[in-house]
């Protein structure tokens, strides 16, 4: 099987390196196509096919994954509408906000479509992807899936709901971040250094995960394991909730959805 990825940008290039790392194509069965030679320099050296020629890279593809911002899905789509293979060919679109029915319209052949929002945690084979399959049979979906639960894990949804898997996923990597932010400039004025304050909060987030992973605990409950009456955990959640925290975190996402 070979894969064409178009654009490689921040996520484009991102899931290029995940398909690089993955076992699912061959290298030489991965082509990334982009306008800069900056980036094509990049991947060329991995042993993937790069070209500029959006056309040309299609060629041959079994799927054609269209990774560019979401004002450039309509130009780039229809300058492949007249080589791409309906038949023989799957086509993914990486855009937030480009409806499939818009799809349609610039691809009025209707290949098999789907529409897919992974996070940059893809680079490391550890994305949360959201993907929704239009017109696409079920060996299809199947093998569509397989290929990003290879970089993590993935969820299948219906349109109504992408706008939404995007801002929890997708846009929640930097919301997570952000929270690593905030709390090692908390550690650094706790007197921890930068770097060890950084480590300290990531590896307690990947703790808490693990946690939650092999426990199945809803996160109150887990949360209920560390609160001791009177303890210094207890004090210090009310004090984040006092400012607002739960709300915060639930007004953004909210926000991150109407946008879409």
């Amino acid at each position: 099987m070979k894969i064409t990825l178009i654009g490689a940008g921040a996520m484009g290039g991102a899931t290029a390196e995940g398909l690089i790392k993955g076992k699912t194509f061959k290298n030489e069965d991965i082509t990334v196509s982009d306008p800069s030679k900056e980036v094509l320099n990049r991947f060329a050296g991995t042993g993937v096919k790069v070209t500029n020629d959006n056309v040309k890279a299609i060629d041959g593809a079994d799927v054609v994954c269209v990774c560019v911002k979401p004002w450039l899905v309509q130009k780039v789509l229809e300058e492949l509408c007249p080589s791409f293979d309906a038949e023989k060919q799957i086509l993914i679109v990486i855009a937030a906000g480009v409806s499939s029915k818009n799809i349609y319209e610039w691809m009025p052949s209707q290949p098999a479509l789907f529409l897919v929002i992974p996070n940059i945690a893809i680079a490391q084979m550890e994305s949360m992807t959201f993907m929704v399959p239009v017109g696409a049979n079920e060996k299809q979906t199947t093998t569509i899936k397989e290929v990003f639960d290879e970089m993590g894990k993935t969820v299948i949804t219906d349109e109504k709901h992408l706008a939404a898997g995007t801002t929890l996923a997708s846009c929640g990597i930097a919301y997570a971040m952000r929270y690593i932010r905030a709390a090692s400039e908390g550690g650094v004025e706790l007197g921890f250094k930068a770097d060890d304050a950084k480590k300290i909060v990531m590896q307690t987030m990947e703790g808490a995960v693990s946690l939650l992973e092999a426990s199945g605990l809803h996160p109150e409950a887990a949360i209920d394991l560390v609160t001791t009456p009177g303890g210094v955990t207890i004090k210090g959640l009310n004090e984040m909730e006092h400012a607002g925290f739960t709300s915060a975190v639930i007004r953004g996402l909210k926000a991150g959805a109407s946008k879409n």
